[in-house]
This record gives structure tokens, C-alpha cells and sequence, in this order.
């Protein structure tokens, strides 16, 4: 009876702005990498625009691959602490200490500044797939109610998306008033101001969260974790428009501050334009709403529309600004949606592989889902600007020639447009998978009480 007191239970307050405050301190340092480690690496560390994209896809490729291990490490543990909290508190210090590392332009020159470049970017990624994983791999032991689990999410990404508008909105102006007109110097206070902030918010979500049914979770060799990935196609489904959510949105704000100084003429733009993207929370805030009333693959498909739709605006606002931020308000309110669906998701595609498989391998499942998506994603988003940058004759600091302004004009504007518009494809094939959800939940519970 306790247990299933447990399952039924809402999560509290409190608890739900403790666990947005994981995905505030994540993204406060992750959505600097993603937002401007192009931008830094070749109009800052010293990088060829051809080197610092190819080190940009490499490194997050082979980040990537520990997106899975970490799952296998988080369905293995087993503390007083939980299973996937006590990773706040182990890795929050490591995290912030390689991303300042990855900001700080060393003295060094040719092969030994690529190396350390690589080096400090992996490391920082590997940090980021050990803390994020858990951030996803602890929603399902938070609640079996997979209403308190979109709201739950709601939060995450509300948190997150504070942590991504204080990144994108404040990154330039501290690094200009730290730096002093040194950017080298600038970034690196100004990421190790953002790296404090982020400890002090995984330590509090650390004290406060609580995790429930861990108790009966066995662990799951590796061999066992990797077939509960067969026949979850929902999960595959799910891990498709991640992909390519994380493909779009980073092509997306990696090349925003090109377009703004380039094409538009005003790099001081883009500060406003990213402090505008905290819209963003409009999107995720009303998400709950918006499933009780339709369903989950309706709501992210809106969110993928939204998201191209504000691309094309911002297109035909030339370079009048009312225009491009009226774009800008409904492209960022979409991918405020299509972001945060698939974390929600990702917890009923874990209850569908226990009641498929009977293997229940929430870590393994979630980290590929959301850790491996985000960067493999991120390093795609990064590499293929870079390319057609680097095709176009993009050269740092100079006056563009015509053949690059359309380059920059292409991969801003219309690159993220297609992208998104392909995201709307899996989820179509998602829906006969959403109309078993309650038989599963129903099973499971079942199961757990019995």
C-alpha cells in the first residue's frame, strides 16, 4: 500500500523548481557552447572557420559515444543517495571546470592549440552527457503519473530555458565589460562566472529531489540494457525528431551572431534578439494545456510547424526588425514545444520497453534519447554551417563578399526551416503508440503493487 501511495502522489512544489533548477545550471553553460564556441573558436581562439568546424563535428561525434555508456553507468548505480540524483553532486564541479578550460585561450600555437581545443571540449562534453543524462533518467522515478511527468518536464524546460536566455542574452555584453576589449579575457571570466552559478543551482536540486521504485530497479548488463531498445518504436521515433530538433535549433543559434553582424549590419542586435528567445518559456509553460486538450505527437508536430514558420517570417522581414522579431517570437515559441516534447516522451518510451521487454532501462534508454541527441545534434548543427561558411568564402572580421552574405543568409534562415519541417515526420508515425499508454500504465502499475 505505501507503494502505491507513492506512485499516486504528486510531486511538490518545491521539488519541481528543484528540478528545473538542473536544466537552469545545464544550460547556463551548455547553451554558451552551442551559442557561440563557433563564433569563439574562429573570431577569438584563432581558429580557420574549415578547423574549427571540423573540430566542432569530431569531437561531438566522438563525445557522443558516451551518451550510452552513461546510461549503462546510471542503470548500475545503486546509492543512498538514488540513482541518478547523486551525479548532481559528483559531477557539477568537473562540468564547470572543463567549460570554463574549453573558454580560456591558451598560449599556444598551430597542432598544440587544435589539441587543446579538442581536449577541453570533449571533456566538457563528457561532464555535460554525465550530469544531463540524469536530468532525463530521473523523470520516470520521479512520478509514474505521466500527467505529473509533463508538468514535471514543463518545469525542467522553463528552467532550462532560463538558463539558455541568461547564456545567450548576457554572454557578449559581460564578455565586452570583463574583457575590457580583450575577448580572450572576457570569456573566460564571464564563463566562470556562469560556472558558479550553475554548481550552486545542481547542488540545491542535489539536496531537495527525491527518487521512488529505485529500490526494486535490478541492474541490467549491457547486452540486456541494448534489447530494450528492440521493437520500442516509439523510442526510436521519439530519438528521430530529437535528432533533429537539436540539428535545427543549433545551425540556428550558431549562426545568429553571423547574420546579425553580416547580413543585418548590427552585431550589437543580437543580445536583444536572444533576451527575446526567452518566449520561449511561453511555449513550455502552456504545453500541459495543450496535450490534455489534443495529444503529445499533435503538440510537438505544433511546435515543429511554429518552428519553420517563424524561420520563413523572419525571411520576409528583410532587414526591418519589427519583422524579423515577430519571427523570431513564433519560431522560438515552436521550438519552445517541439524541445521540450520529446523529454516528456522519452519517459513513457521507457515504461513501453518494460512492458514490451520486461526490462525497465531508464538511464541506457533516456541517455541516447536525450544526451547523445543533443550532442550528436550540436556537433551536425556546428559542422554543417561550418562547411557551407568555409564554401561560400566566409572570412572572419573582413567585409563579405555577396556570395557569402547569402551563405550566412541561407544557413540562418532557411537551413533551420527545413530541418524543423522535417521533424514533423516521426511524429506522425508516433500516434498508434500514444493510444496504448494507459493499457501500459495500467499494467505496470499492476505489476508494481502486486
Amino acid at each position: 500500500m505505501e507503494n502505491k501511495n507513492m506512485l499516486s502522489d504528486k510531486v511538490p512544489f518545491h521539488r519541481r523548481i528543484s528540478y528545473s533548477l538542473t536544466d537552469t545550471g545545464g544550460n547556463l553553460l551548455y547553451c554558451i557552447i552551442t551559442g557561440y564556441l563557433l563564433y569563439f573558436y574562429t573570431d577569438v581562439f584563432g581558429l580557420s572557420v574549415g578547423v574549427a568546424g571540423t573540430l566542432l563535428l569530431l569531437t561531438r561525434l566522438i563525445d557522443a559515444i558516451d551518451a550510452p555508456i552513461w546510461g549503462f553507468i546510471i542503470d548500475h548505480t545503486k546509492s543512498k543517495y538514488g540513482q541518478s540524483r547523486p551525479y548532481f553532486l559528483w559531477l557539477c564541479v568537473p562540468f564547470a571546470f572543463f567549460t570554463v578550460l574549453t573558454f580560456t585561450t591558451p598560449d599556444l600555437d598551430g597542432t598544440w592549440k587544435i589539441v587543446y581545443a579538442a581536449a577541453t571540449y570533449i571533456l566538457a562534453g563528457i561532464c555535460y552527457t554525465g550530469i544531463s543524462t540524469p536530468i532525463t533518467a530521473i523523470l520516470p522515478n520521479l512520478s509514474r503519473d505521466p500527467n505529473e511527468r509533463v508538468i514535471l518536464n514543463s518545469f525542467r524546460m522553463v528552467g532550462g530555458n532560463i538558463g539558455n536566455f541568461a547564456a545567450v542574452t548576457f554572454t557578449l555584453p559581460l564578455v565586452a565589460y570583463f574583457g575590457g576589449g580583450n575577448e580572450q579575457k572576457g570569456f573566460t571570466i564571464t564563463v566562470a562566472l556562469a560556472a558558479v552559478i550553475a554548481i550552486i543551482m545542481f547542488l540545491i536540486a542535489f539536496s531537495d529531489l527525491r527518487e521512488i521504485n529505485t529500490t526494486k530497479i535490478k541492474k541490467l548488463p549491457m547486452k540486456q540494457s541494448i534489447k530494450a531498445v528492440k521493437g520500442n518504436w516509439p523510442w526510436v521515433l521519439v530519438v528521430a525528431a530529437n535528432l533533429i530538433f537539436w540539428i535545427a535549433l543549433t545551425v540556428r543559434t550558431s549562426t545568429l551572431v553571423y547574420y546579425f553582424e553580416y547580413n543585418i549590419g548590427d552585431k550589437g542586435l543580437v543580445p536583444l534578439i536572444n533576451g527575446i528567445s526567452v518566449i520561449q518559456v511561453l511555449g513550455m509553460m502552456v504545453i500541459p494545456f495543450i496535450v490534455k486538450f489534443s495529444n503529445k505527437y499533435t503538440t510537438t508536430i505544433l511546435g515543429f510547424a511554429l518552428a519553420a514558420i517563424g524561420q520563413v517570417i523572419m525571411f520576409t522581414g528583410g532587414e526591418v526588425l519589427s519583422i524579423i522579431i515577430i519571427g523570431w517570437i513564433i519560431g522560438n515559441i515552436g521550438s519552445g514545444i517541439a524541445c521540450s516534447m520529446p523529454f516528456a516522451m522519452l519517459s513513457d518510451t521507457v515504461d513501453y520497453g518494460e512492458w514490451k521487454t520486461g526490462l525497465r532501462a531508464s538511464g541506457f534508454l533516456t541517455a541516447i534519447g536525450s544526451a547523445f541527441c543533443i550532442k550528436a545534434g550540436s556537433g551536425l548543427g556546428g559542422f554543417i554551417p561550418s562547411l557551407i561558411l568555409n564554401a561560400v568564402g566566409y572570412v572572419p572580421n573582413e567585409v563579405q563578399t555577396e556570395a557569402s552574405l547569402l551563405g550566412i543568409q541561407f544557413i540562418f534562415i532557411w537551413l533551420p526551416a527545413i530541418i524543423f519541417a522535417l521533424g514533423v515526420i516521426p511524429m506522425i508515425f508516433y500516434r498508434p503508440y500514444e493510444k496504448q499508454e494507459d493499457k501500459i500504465r495500467q499494467y505496470l502499475t499492476a505489476n508494481q503493487t502486486s
